[in-house]
């Protein structure tokens, strides 16, 4: 149970590190050669795109992993530590910003609207 709720810890503070390299990509005060590896390995773990598909057996987890975590471990050595707990605390500061569940309903319905009218069309 312990190792559970570590492990669970453990990939929170990755998905909260992801954001902080996104946001410490796009600060001017993050060297050039760590904002470039933030930026990439950002991108690749928002990205709904692997470089080794998940269906391919055993290996289709690997990037998921091995490669994104040291990514991630590699690009925050990259960054000096006093500007990465800033990018941090702003990370978990968009995190904690409160989702509208109104917003989500209307944007669903307005897809579902979009649909059912292309789809009319599209049969007469």
């Amino acid at each position: 149970m312990i190792a559970l709720a570590h492990l669970k810890a453990w990939v929170q503070g990755l998905e909260r590190d992801v954001v902080a390299l996104w946001i410490a990509a796009g600060d001017r005060r993050t060297p050039w050669h760590a904002k470039a590896l933030a930026g990439l390995v950002a991108a690749y773990a928002l990205s709904p795109i692997d470089l080794i598909p998940d269906f391919i057996p055993v290996l289709g987890f690997v990037d998921d992993a091995i490669i994104v975590p040291a990514g991630i471990w590699l690009a925050v050595r990259l960054i000096p530590s006093e500007l990465m707990s800033g990018f941090r605390a702003e990370a978990m500061r968009r995190a904690e910003r409160p989702t509208s569940t109104m917003a989500a309903v209307v944007i669903v319905l307005l897809w579902i609207a979009i649909a059912a009218a292309t789809t009319w069309w599209l049969l007469t």
